[in-house]
């Protein structure tokens, strides 16, 4: 393809991707393919002769986007948003035109000094402290995803530890010593912080202890928990070296108590704390929000990503750490083909050591334009925007209490429900004493057996909904309660798609309880 070909292959695929956003709203939100679709459209292998733009681009209609959900969707409700917008995807196409390795300075400079300028500006705006800025002794790196941005941290983490609880010892001690910690070094984190701990825990291999968070903490850990379990620990005979913190659980978006976590870690200063902020970390743009930095300077490290709420593609998840020598230190590896004048100075950031790959794309370049072109001021509007969705949905919940029940506070436009099931039945013609017994607490099993109905209902609500297609939301269980996730934060979100994926889930609701009903009727005539 020369330049002529690329220029009229370019505008052909630009025209599309426009008319794809244009028109996304007229497209089913969730694919609808079986496994193994794609590979009885496609050949063996590749073609031996080269193929014309305009033959691959029919493509990508016919065989590729069957096989797509439309995360851009403005019926997408589920998980949490993956944003996508016009100014970032610029920044993947001159990044693209500009690829380079990125592993140090030398490679390109202005990729390596563009990524700590915005991810300054990022932190001002985020009202982080000033120790985690790169004037001081801190910094931020562009990871590829908030679960990579734990696995970073965790090695770092579990090397300050081992490195420093063994600084009396020296030479052949030491080492048998720090082999010795290894087998005893334990992760934490909340029952409801993200999978990604426990994964980095099997990957730096070290053990991991989750640590229950309950219900009338909001499922936000407590330092009372966190306490608890660091004693247990111990006494057990094992070694707490980290513990992620939430802002922003996946299923309920809770908030862990991070001044009383800072009271714990004064008590416990070997442990690192870092916070993991991926989705929620979006609202700290918004002044309302910034009391919920007021404890991050006694932190290690935090992170979150901009490719979730704050308009920016995937990827681009920012990780803040407030000694970026203990990052340096942990996974620094120089040989010789790698060393220059410039690193060898130390008057340049190469983030190679910053980061478990060696090579890194041009990322800053989408978070500068997105921020260019939004302002501060979008930014702030798209994340009040979607919070005022989120607070819209959360009270229509709250407006049929005969058929929902809200099972968290809303939080950061997420609002977290369950169905309701008859408690009396006027379809039941017949008295049924036992049914009458747990509806009324009569028995000891009646949370129990409630508890049951609701999640078979809440369940059958849920999977009838996505059947259906027109939304599409997604569900988690938590401490046994099976609920639906609904937030709408994406930049197509608008009160209409909210407003009628509730007269979806009630219409829903109320048709699947009568046919539960109606069959509990009928098994009782029978």
């Amino acid at each position: 393809m020369d330049s002529a070909q690329f220029r009229s292959a370019a505008h052909a695929a630009i025209d599309e991707i426009i008319n794809y956003y244009d028109t996304i709203g007229e497209r089913r939100v969730v694919s609808e393919v079986e496994p193994g679709y794609l590979k009885r459209l496609l050949p063996d292998g590749p073609p031996q002769e080269g193929e014309a733009w305009e033959d691959i681009q029919k493509d990508i209609e016919a065989k590729i986007m069957p096989g797509l959900t439309h995360w851009q969707h403005p019926n997408f409700m589920a998980w949490f948003p993956a944003s996508s917008t016009y100014p970032g995807m610029l920044g993947e196409l001159y990044s693209s035109a500009f690829t380079a390795a990125a592993f140090n300075w030398l490679c390109s400079p202005a990729i390596t000094e563009l990524e700590t300028i915005v991810l300054d500006w990022l932190a001002k705006l985020l009202n982080l402290p000033p120790s985690f800025l790169s004037s001081g002794e801190g910094g931020g790196v562009i990871q590829g995803s908030a679960s990579e941005a734990v696995v970073t941290v965790m090695v770092a983490a579990r090397d300050r530890y081992l490195r420093e609880s063994t600084a009396h010892l020296e030479g052949a001690e030491r080492e048998k010593a720090i082999d010795e910690k290894r087998g005893r070094l334990v992760a934490l984190g909340s029952e409801m912080a993200h999978s990604c701990t426990q994964k980095g825990a099997l990957i730096t291999g070290t053990k991991f202890r989750a640590i229950p968070a309950e219900l009338e903490d909001n499922f936000g850990l407590t330092g009372k928990n966190f306490r608890k379990v660091v004693d247990q620990c111990r006494l057990e005979g094992l070694e707490p070296f980290y513990l992620t913190a939430s802002l922003g659980t996946t299923a309920t978006c809770a908030v862990d108590n991070l001044g009383e976590i800072a009271e714990v870690l004064r008590e416990n200063p070997a442990i690192w704390i870092h916070v993991d902020a991926a989705y929620a970390g979006a609202a700290l743009v918004c002044e309302e929000y910034h009391h919920l930095t007021h404890n991050i300077d006694a932190f290690d490290s935090f992170d979150m990503n901009m490719h979730k709420w704050l308009l920016t593609n995937f990827d681009a998840s920012c990780l803040f750490v407030k000694r970026r020598r203990y990052l340096i230190d942990a996974l620094s590896i120089t040989p010789s083909y790698l060393r220059n004048e410039f690193s060898d100075s130390g008057l340049v950031t190469d983030y190679r050591d910053w980061q478990i790959p060696l090579g890194r794309r041009f990322r800053a370049l989408k978070i500068w334009f997105v921020m260019r072109t939004y302002g501060i001021g979008g930014l702030k509007n798209h994340i009040r925007y979607t919070v005022e969705l989120g607070e819209l949905f959360c009270s229509m919940v709250q407006s049929r209490p005969d058929l929902f029940k809200l099972f968290a506070p809303p939080a950061f436009a997420l609002t977290v429900f369950n169905v309701i099931p008859h408690s009396k039945s006027p379809a039941v013609a017949q008295p049924n004493q036992a049914r009458e017994a747990y509806t009324n607490s009569f028995t000891p099993d009646a949370a129990s057996q409630a508890l049951i109905d609701s999640n078979i209902l809440t369940k059958r609500v849920y999977e009838a909904v996505n059947s259906r297609a027109e939304i599409f939301i997604t569900s988690v269980v938590v401490k046994g309660t099976y609920v639906i996730r609904l937030v709408s934060a994406n930049p197509k979100a608008e009160e209409k798609y909210v407003r009628r994926a509730f007269e979806i889930l009630v219409a829903t609701a109320e048709e699947v309880r009568g046919i539960q009903v109606g069959g509990e009727a009928h098994a009782r005539k029978d």
